[in-house]
């Protein structure tokens, strides 16, 4: 729907829903997959993670911490490129410090912008009749 290049980069066994994958290719610009962090970002503009393991999922931790070793958004990976993150972030995880505390970071300014969003959100449902 945004007409962006999208590449993923997840370890084997992980990686896009069917439904989703299925979904976009049928807007025509599906997402490409890899297993190769590296390569993922050779061409990206933004580079953008997430947490390995969200709530709920805590009894999955130890298992998906050994299965994304290597994945993690380090200096050498983002090189001078812009980095997001939806946060919370676990800091040492799937982001290092130094890149979440970087000036590449602009995941404070994504937050503030979710929140205003969010915001008009919580307006405009306060005011429908």
């Amino acid at each position: 729907m945004t007409d962006i290049d999208l590449t993923v980069a997840t370890p084997e066994g992980y990686g896009i829903d069917d439904g989703v994958r299925k979904r976009a290719a049928a807007l025509g610009n599906p997402p490409a997959e890899t297993h190769d962090p590296e390569e993922a970002v050779a061409d990206a503009d933004v580079v953008y993670t997430d947490v390995w393991v969200s709530m709920g999922q805590e009894d999955e931790r130890e298992e998906k911490l050994r299965d994304f070793d290597g994945f993690q958004v380090t200096a050498d990976l983002v090189g001078d490129r812009p980095v997001m993150h939806c946060l919370p972030a676990h800091r040492g995880e799937e982001i290092t410090d130094e890149v979440l505390e970087s000036d590449n970071a602009i995941v404070w300014d994504q937050a503030e912008n979710r929140m205003h969003a969010q915001n008009g959100l919580l307006v405009w449902l306060s005011d429908a009749e």
